[in-house]
């Protein structure tokens, strides 16, 4: 018994006040049960009065609040409104009508002050013509305001419907050419998700508001018909007094109902007709209507030609041609702004760009001379179709997005050639010749081909620019044969591999880091910053990019680093070495040749002795000290092989002892880059090996 106690108190605890409050999920789930209470429970007139006055401010409130709206689907809770503030009106016109007609015989105010004064208002003393204009009001919110908020709605909604795919498309379209990141691409399917629902919602919620209106008329006809059989066959009033008394309370009821009805139905029609223009509607007119003087002039000039023709009102008129004519004078001598302030007319444009774009740098150009462009525009645009290609390929490959490639022209340059620069500094650059192929020898010499001789860029082969009738000759030598736009991007591929290690920044490796799934977040949590600063797995992943390892398990290079810091590891070399251990089935498996097997060049036992002996320091600070004879006399062997293994067409992999891995691998990064080195416990254990050299 007491157990059952404390749970009551303490669920009478956490049922505080405060959720009782309009605008808490208790508060509305109440207010909800109330106004559907209205609809059995007769309500006294002080109360009736209070939903009056409420219905009344809360649809001029949404109306407010449809003006001033810079989107529609910023008031995504209007469909919801509509049908709340729809069944509000309902609610009371029923318990209005329940004491029009139990209690109209008392006189003016038997449904509350609200009702007696509107229809006093309306009335003027004159029931045949507060009638007429009540009738005419009825029309007007029914046939116009109403059905034209419902077509817009209809038509907005399946229009919008429709162009969906094509949004969702374009989507990917910017995702895949870089324009923007995954995290802005989720954002704009996120918002054209919400857009979707809110004018689908606003399609059904339109219907509230026609179904409202047709209700209105149907309770103002029994209000009157049946008020005055009641006023007359059971309350014995004349017919004349009952027609009076039960009109000017139907109509005062209808009124008080029907301007809700009309300023919601007008917000509903604003909303749904704001989809094309950006701003609030003040500023959207505004700028529309006035932002041309031309418009305005005209204006005036016909407002003033009506104030000449006789019968006509001369003052009205030549009072707006003075105003639209002062408005025309001022916009022709200021210059239109928009919204935020910028110039849209008027003034010319800058012809220099901010001091403060100087300092802005492109990771990634290419610069074309004035012959190249060609290719990247109208149907032969192929160089940024296989650029798009290419950054989709070394994501897949590499595990990180590279940033945006900007294609520039250069008139500095000479017509047919091209620069590739990082960061502004040139990496690279080359010839290409638009409208003719480069054919190369698969044999390594020049193709006995008719053309203009040339170097590939990429790899330094031999090659000749052939005209495009000579593709099928050099097909039959065996040629291979490119286009200008396949060699441009052949060697921008190749130079943008050479430096991933330094496209892949802090800003990128904290993006790569967000765009983990949710379930490996608490792995980042627990590892940075407590055991790493995010500067040490940005250095971890560039040393894996600088040997061409892939970073996209993500994941597990996470999981080794948190390994081995617990393990007390320090250092950015220790780190990685730990972390190409765990990754050694990846790293094998991408080094196996056409035969299954990794290829290795070993070292002879007399050379790993040479190197352990002459490395010196501890850690972070171990160094490769070996005199330069016989540094010198080891790189020629080391060339030597490299030519014999080279000629049999097999891609070899170094593989020496863990402490000279490091060692090995800075004295082949200045021979040839593109071998790799593989200390002994990098090997994965089922990966079939094969030694085809030794270094002796």
């Amino acid at each position: 018994m007491a157990l059952s106690n404390n749970v009551l108190r303490g669920g009478l605890n956490s049922l505080s006040w405060r959720s009782l409050i309009p605008g808490t999920d208790i508060g509305l789930a109440i207010g909800v049960l109330l106004l559907l209470s209205i609809l059995i429970v007769p309500l006294p007139t002080f109360i009736l009065d209070m939903g009056l006055s409420l219905s009344i401010t809360a649809s001029a409130l949404v109306l407010m609040v449809s003006l001033f709206l810079e989107k529609p689907v910023e008031f995504t809770s209007f469909p919801t409104l509509l049908l709340l503030t729809t069944l509000l009106r309902l609610a009371l016109e029923i318990a209005t009508t329940r004491l029009i007609l139990s209690h109209g015989n008392e006189g003016a105010y038997a449904a509350g002050h609200v009702v007696a004064a509107f229809g006093g208002f309306l009335m003027g003393g004159d029931v045949v013509i507060g009638g007429i204009v009540f009738c005419i009001l009825l029309v007007v919110n029914f046939m116009v305001i109403t059905k034209g908020s419902g077509r817009i709605a209809e038509v907005a909604a399946r229009f919008f419907l429709d162009a969906m795919p094509g949004k969702q498309m374009a989507i990917d379209a910017e995702l895949s050419s870089g324009a923007i990141n995954d995290r802005t691409a989720r954002l704009k399917r996120k918002e054209l998700e919400e857009e979707s629902a809110f004018y689908g919602a606003m399609d059904g919620a339109a219907k509230f508001v026609r179904g409202d209106a047709i209700a209105a008329i149907i309770i103002t006809g029994i209000n009157i018909v049946g008020g005055l059989a009641i006023g007359v066959l059971r309350h014995g009033m004349p017919v004349n007094e009952a027609a009076s008394t039960f009109t000017t309370l139907t109509v005062g009821d209808g009124l008080v109902s029907q301007i809700p009805a009309l300023l919601v139905s007008t917000a509903a029609g604003i909303v749904v007709t704001k989809g094309g223009t950006d701003g609030s509607a003040d500023v959207t007119l505004v700028r529309q209507l006035g932002g041309n003087p031309k418009p305005m002039a005209m204006a005036a000039l016909l407002a003033t030609c009506f104030a000449l023709l006789p019968g006509l009102p001369a003052f009205p008129f030549l009072t707006i041609a003075a105003l639209a004519g002062a408005g025309a004078w001022w916009r022709h001598k200021t210059p239109t702004k928009d919204s935020d302030g910028d110039v849209t007319e008027v003034t010319p444009a800058p012809t220099t760009a901010p001091i403060s774009d100087v300092l802005k740098l492109d990771l990634l150009r290419l610069e074309l001379g004035f012959g190249l462009l060609p290719l990247t525009s109208g149907e032969n645009s192929q160089l940024t179709e296989q650029i798009k290609a290419l950054r989709r390929a070394i994501a897949t490959e590499m595990g990180f997005v590279t940033p945006p490639i900007r294609i520039q022209d250069n008139i500095l340059l000479p017509s047919d050639k091209y620069i590739i620069k990082l960061k502004e500094i040139e990496i690279g650059s080359g010839e290409a010749k638009p409208g003719k192929l480069m054919a190369m020898s698969p044999s390594g010499g020049t193709p006995p081909l008719a053309g203009d001789k040339a170097t590939e860029p990429a790899f330094g082969l031999p090659a000749v620019w052939i005209d495009p009738s000579l593709k099928a000759k050099a097909i039959a030598l065996k040629c291979t044969v490119v286009d200008p736009a396949s060699v441009i991007v052949t060697h921008l591929s190749e130079l943008v591999r050479q430096n991933l290690p330094d496209l892949l920044t802090y800003v990128a490796t904290q993006s790569l880091l967000d765009d983990l799934p949710r379930e490996q977040q608490k792995l980042v949590n627990d590892l940075i910053p407590s055991q790493v600063t995010l500067s040490t797995v940005q250095r971890v992943l560039q040393s894996l990019l600088a040997e061409r390892i892939s970073i996209r398990d993500l994941p597990t290079i996470l999981e080794s680093i948190q390994e081995g810091s617990g393990l007390g590891l320090r250092g950015i070399q220790n780190l990685t070495n730990h972390v190409r251990v765990r990754l050694s089935r990846q790293i094998c498996s991408t080094l196996e040749g056409p035969g299954g097997y990794i290829p290795m060049i070993t070292l002879s036992p007399e050379w790993e002795a040479e190197f352990m002996n002459h490395i010196a320091g501890q850690g972070e600070e171990r160094r490769l000290a070996m005199p330069p004879s016989l540094l010198n006399r080891f790189v020629a062997r080391l060339r030597e092989v490299f030519n014999t293994v080279s000629s049999t067409g097999e891609v070899p992999v170094i593989v020496v002892s863990t402490p000279v891995r490091d060692s090995m691998r800075s004295i082949v990064e200045r021979v040839r880059p593109s071998v790799s080195v593989l200390s002994q416990s990098e090997i994965y254990p089922r990966a079939r090996i094969k030694t085809i050299a030794t270094i002796t």
